[in-house]
């Protein structure tokens, strides 16, 4: 038991001493993302006190794993937290921290999705990040303004208005998941 977890640890203490920038830039970024996300997502309160220290320990997860459902996990818990507490708020949606909220966690997301395919000491150009990053960030304002439309059309407000632009959200991700994996499919 002992031998075991000390060749774990020489393990970990290895693979932190071979780790190179790139693929640790990526990682503290999956991080940041989550953290931020968490920021939009829930009431400020939540970031004072023991809580915090939960948050933080949580957003490392998939920091440290980025293959694992840990990703996926939090995703999901951070939108229901977003929707658990926009429902029960006076203000209702409010824009800003929508857009915040979606574009962090997109980020997030495809941060781990290089992560879980780039190995720690893996030598890369910097070039490859900022041309993945520059991806993430036009798909970021692509969706923004798209978002801004769609909610500018169905007059944020009113509960059926919402239910347009939601459903409407919702068709758009389900269409655009569809030929995504309809030129997969093709492609093999």
């Amino acid at each position: 038991m002992i031998g075991a977890m000390m060749s774990s640890l020489r393990r970990l203490q290895t693979k932190i001493a071979r780790a190179t920038l790139i693929p640790l830039l990526v990682r503290v970024g999956i991080f940041a993302a989550f953290l931020a996300a968490m920021g939009f997502a829930f009431p400020p309160a939540l970031f004072f006190g023991r809580a915090v220290a939960v948050l933080v320990v949580v957003a490392a997860i998939p920091a440290l794993v980025p293959r694992g459902a840990a990703t996926t996990l939090l995703v999901v818990a951070i939108v229901v937290g977003w929707v658990v507490v926009t429902a029960e708020s006076v203000e209702g949606i409010q824009l800003w921290r929508l857009l915040g909220l979606s574009t962090t966690l997109y980020l997030a997301h495809t941060l781990a999705a290089l992560a879980a395919v780039l190995p720690s000491d893996a030598m890369v150009a910097t070039e490859v990040l900022a041309r993945w990053v520059a991806r993430a960030a036009a798909v970021v304002l692509a969706a923004a303004v798209c978002g801004v439309l769609l909610v500018s059309i169905a007059g944020i407000g009113d509960d059926e208005a919402l239910t347009v632009a939601a459903l409407g959200g919702l068709v758009v991700a389900v269409t655009v998941a569809g030929v995504l994996g309809w030129l997969v499919k093709r492609r093999a």
